[in-house]
């Protein structure tokens, strides 16, 4: 059974950090791009970052960059979002996503960042 369990979600104030785990299970982890996606109330779900472990390429989207770092642990499969400098506008749930092209993509049920000004 494939699982992506995301954790480490929270409530901090602006300007604080907060680090997601996405811990993966059920399938061969390094076939996969990981990527964390979010989606805030009523807005449409976004891609923040993603990491090809096997290829140690990263993505960031351009409202994390220089804020968020993407890591992976391929030992442990898990891949793991460090974000920093929180901003209000960062306030979402965070979604961990697997994905390997042809419709094989996988979803956790999400973590809720919420940061306050």
């Amino acid at each position: 059974e494939v699982q992506l369990v995301e954790s480490g979600g929270g409530l901090v104030q602006a300007g604080g950090s907060l680090r997601l785990s996405c811990a993966a299970s059920g399938f061969i982890f390094d076939d996969y791009v990981i990527g964390w996606f979010r989606q805030a109330p009523g807005k449409e779900r976004e891609g923040v970052s993603a990491i090809s472990s096997t290829e140690g390429s990263t993505y960031y989207a351009d409202s994390v960059k220089g804020r968020f770092t993407i890591s992976s642990d391929n030992a442990k499969t898990t891949v793991y979002l460090q974000m920093n400098s929180l901003k209000p506008e960062d306030t979402a749930v965070y979604y961990c996503n697997a994905d390997r092209g042809w419709g094989h993509t996988y979803w956790g049920q999400g973590t809720q960042v919420a940061v306050s000004s």
